[in-house]
Formats: structure tokens, C-alpha cells, sequence
């Protein structure tokens, strides 16, 4: 396996990504939006999820496909982005068609960022319709990772969280990416010296090049949350996980099922109470190749691995600003002797 020329997202054929962000409410939206409508499937494994249009994403439903996936900030205020997402794709003739009306598909989830050292004093309504439109508006091949988009106030157990991407490129040609926001309640390293989990899983050093370390330390399965200094619920990872492959909606779902393994790869614990852990799966056919014809096996396990190394990314290239709670990982360890 190697990565895609751009190690994130848009290496698959037919998918741009966009990021608005407010840096003083420390909040903000990521949209990935589809060149032509695409397969979709949700799988939730955590307890607090907040979303938006997931019902129609199971596979006996009837939308067979959607235009564009939104992540945000903002608790369940974040679900207005996607309102705003909508306006700029009706804006260019975009959406399902019903009679003489167009309606945009785009199925959302939220992770929790109130809490994070940010402004949140909006007024009467919440700023997130705004962001989903600007996000949308500059989707693009090429986009910001850390702190930007949804990731911008995220937060993690003892670390700044933030965006993250990265992509795989299988041997018979078969693309598949990831896009996450690492809000987690949990942790996504070890010891002290800034070992990620997913350190096993690293291509050309994209989060350090530390592997891990050389003696395991003794309370590697110490459970370390940040419940204690912020308040249950203020958590949530939450993600795309793509392919270029031909996939139904059921084979989307098993997808995003294997992908969910890379969140458990990568963070400690996962999956919590407290999390509203969700992952988007995408199927954009432009390979042309069906599921059954590549090798399902290995796209479910590049599915976790490389979901996997987007949580590491995202954490990784977090930067500080005013007002963090917070440090970032190169705050914290970027100084540490190895």
C-alpha cells in the first residue's frame, strides 16, 4: 500500500474538500462535496452522536446517493451548516430531483466544541449556516488540515485535537481516503514521550516518524480521559472514510463498519458513552471497479488503517492560538527527547 499524491480526501476521483472557520469562536465546519452524486452509508458505534439526514443513508432507503457529507463544530447547533451547504448547491442547479425542485442531500454530524476557551456568544442564532455555506463555496483538491475546518477547536485527552486526512492507494489501483475530526474523550497516544496509537500504520513520517516506543511503557492500558477537566459530552469523533470502487449502500456501510476499527487503532478508549462517534463512508465509482472485483478484504483493512493515520495527522498538525485550554502535540512533545 503507499498513499496518494496529495495524502488526503480528494485523492479520490470526484470529491472536494472545503473548511471554514471562526478562530474566535474556535468552531467551524468541513464539507466534502461530490463532483456527481455519490454512494453513501453511516455507521454510529458512539453514545452521543448529533446528526442530520443519517436515517436516509440506510440501505433500504430510497436516496441511493448524496451531494456533499458536512462535520461540525457547535454541538447541536453545528447541524445548521448544513443548511447553509444546501443553499450553495442549490445555487449551481445541484441536488435530488422532485417535480420542478432540486433538493440538495447532505447528511451531517456535530462534535461538541463549546467548551474549548472559544467565544461562544452568538446572539440569536447560531453562526453555523454561514460557515457550512463559505466551507462549501471553497471546496477544492487542496485544503488545510490541525486547526481548521471542524478541527479548529477540537480537543482531545490532554492534547489539542483537530482535522485530519489520509489516503491509500491499493495494488490493483483502488483509492481510499479518510477526513476526521479528532474531538475524542479519549487519548491518542502513550507514554511520554508523544507515541501515537496508530504508529504501526505511519507512511513517510506524516506524524513524526516515531513509531513507537522502545520499551512498551508499564500503563500503556491506563484509561485517560479529558472527563474531569471538561464536562461529560464534550467529545465525538467524527469522519468520512472514501473510495473511488463501485460500491451498493450496503457495501458502503460495511465500509464505514471496518474504518471505525481505525478510530480503536488510534484512540484510548473509543467508542465511549460520552463519544458520538460516527464515520460517513463514501462511494464515488470512478474507478469503475465493483467490490467484488477488488479485494474486499484488503479495502476494509486500508479502510481502518487509514482512518487510523488521518486521527494521528489531525493531531499532529494542530497549531496553538490564543485563548487554547489546551497544548498542542509539538507544545507538548515537540522538544522531548526520544
Amino acid at each position: 500500500m503507499r498513499t496518494g499524491s496529495t495524502n488526503s480526501l480528494t485523492d479520490v476521483s470526484g470529491l472536494l474538500v472545503g473548511n471554514a472557520e471562526d478562530h474566535h469562536l474556535k468552531s467551524g465546519v468541513t464539507v466534502v462535496v461530490c463532483d456527481r452524486p455519490a454512494t453513501a452509508a453511516v455507521k454510529i458505534l458512539g453514545g452521543a452522536p448529533g446528526t442530520r439526514e443519517t436515517d436516509l443513508l440506510e440501505p433500504e432507503n430510497t436516496v441511493a446517493a448524496v451531494d456533499a457529507i458536512v462535520l461540525a463544530g457547535g454541538s447541536a447547533f453545528g447541524l445548521d451548516a448544513a443548511s447553509g451547504v444546501q443553499a450553495r448547491l442549490r445555487e449551481t442547479g445541484r441536488g435530488f430531483a422532485v417535480g420542478d425542485h432540486r433538493i440538495p442531500i447532505v447528511p451531517a454530524a456535530i462534535l461538541f466544541d463549546l467548551m474549548n476557551g472559544g467565544d461562544k456568544a452568538w446572539g440569536r442564532y447560531p453562526p453555523y449556516r454561514e460557515l457550512g455555506y463559505d466551507a462549501a463555496q471553497a471546496a477544492a483538491k487542496i485544503f488545510a488540515i490541525g486547526s481548521a475546518g471542524a478541527g479548529v477547536g477540537a480537543l482531545t485527552a490532554g492534547l489539542k485535537g483537530g482535522l485530519g486526512t489520509a489516503s491509500t492507494v491499493l495494488s490493483d489501483g483502488t483509492t481510499i481516503a479518510a477526513l476526521v475530526a479528532v474531538n475524542a474523550v479519549g487519548s491518542v497516544g502513550f507514554g511520554d514521550r508523544g507515541h501515537f496509537l496508530a504508529a504501526p500504520f505511519e507512511k513517510n513520517g506524516e506524524f513524526g516518524g516515531l513509531g513507537l516506543p522502545a520499551t512498551m511503557p508499564q500503563d500503556a492500558d491506563r484509561i485517560v480521559t479529558k472527563l474531569g477537566t471538561h464536562e461529560p459530552g464534550a467529545a465525538t469523533t467524527i469522519a468520512v472514510i472514501a473510495t473511488d470502487a463501485v460500491l451498493t449502500k450496503a457495501e458502503a456501510k460495511r465500509l464505514a463498519s471496518a474504518a471505525h476499527d481505525g478510530f480503536a487503532r488510534a484512540i484510548w478508549p473509543a467508542h465511549t458513552p460520552m463519544d458520538g462517534d460516527l464515520i460517513f463512508a463514501l462511494a464515488t465509482g470512478t474507478s469503475g471497479r465493483a467490490f467484488a472485483d477488488t479485494d474486499a478484504i484488503a479495502l476494509c483493512a486500508a479502510a481502518s488503517a487509514t482512518m487510523a493515520r488521518a486521527i494521528a495527522r489531525g493531531v499532529y498538525a494542530a497549531t496553538p492560538a490564543e485563548g487554547d485550554v489546551l497544548p498542542t502535540w509539538r507544545q507538548k512533545f515537540g522538544d522531548a527527547p526520544r
